[in-house]
């Protein structure tokens, strides 16, 4: 069956994103997807604001949240970031891993602070740590270690499909 365009593995690579791509594209977001295992097998999707730290994803979250409970069973996480409205703009990436769960109130209000700096740059700097170590009481962390990285960018093909 031929559907008007060239090999598929040649046009996954040729849609690509280099490693500085992806850590410019990543930079270039704010709202990360998350997809997480429920005790009955489905997927529990939401989304939120997240940081980069070290290369790594990081984002928290409320420690009673379903994320959190299923990370607590099975430490398997899903991240995507993307952008584009057609389909020769189309940009993304999609993290695979494991998620660190991080409950020490030190760590979680630096990690949250981090979160909120990025997310909320109109927050003056004195006011940041105060904001941040309220919401990290009753929070926990996650920083995702990235197993597998896939990214496209449909740009890259010049408006051919």
């Amino acid at each position: 069956m031929s559907v008007g365009f060239t090999n598929m593995s040649n046009r996954r690579e040729m849609i690509r994103m280099t490693e500085e791509e992806v850590s410019q594209f990543i930079e270039s977001q704010k709202s990360l997807q998350v997809a997480t295992i429920n005790k009955d097998g489905t997927p529990h999707l939401s989304t939120l604001w997240f940081d980069v730290v070290n290369g790594e994803i990081v984002f928290e979250t409320f420690t009673k949240s379903q994320k959190i409970k299923n990370l607590q069973r099975d430490n398997r996480i899903s991240c995507l970031l993307e952008d584009g409205l057609v389909y020769e703009k189309l940009r993304g990436v999609q993290i695979n891993g494991i998620a660190e769960l991080v409950d020490s109130p030190d760590r979680v209000h630096q990690l949250a602070k981090g979160v909120m700096a990025r997310n909320n740059p109109e927050i003056p700097s004195e006011a940041l740590d105060e904001v941040a170590k309220a919401m990290s009481v009753k929070r926990t962390a996650v920083v995702v270690k990235a197993t597998k990285v896939v990214s496209w960018d449909h740009q890259k093909l010049g408006g051919t499909y």
